[in-house]
């Protein structure tokens, strides 16, 4: 993702520097989801104005894709 391009995940922080923090695939990066199974990629597009995730920066400066526990996202 060049520096100007907005992701359809994570808006306008690089998907490399945003860990998942939920499901089968936490630990990974969101780049890294979009090149290993895309079609979850594209589910988390999907669900991004749905609210089911949110990204916070953790306390070691890392930033995290969360999943809302209210939500019905399958993981």
């Amino acid at each position: 993702m060049s520096a100007l391009a907005s992701s359809p995940v994570t808006g306008v922080i690089d998907e490399s520097l945003v860990i998942i923090d939920f499901g089968r695939y936490e630990g990974r990066t969101v780049r890294d989801i979009g090149e290993v199974d895309p079609s979850f990629y594209q589910q988390l597009a999907t669900e991004k104005e749905k609210g089911i995730f949110a990204i916070r920066r953790h306390r070691d400066k890392s930033f995290r894709l969360y999943m809302n526990p209210l939500s019905s996202l399958d993981q």
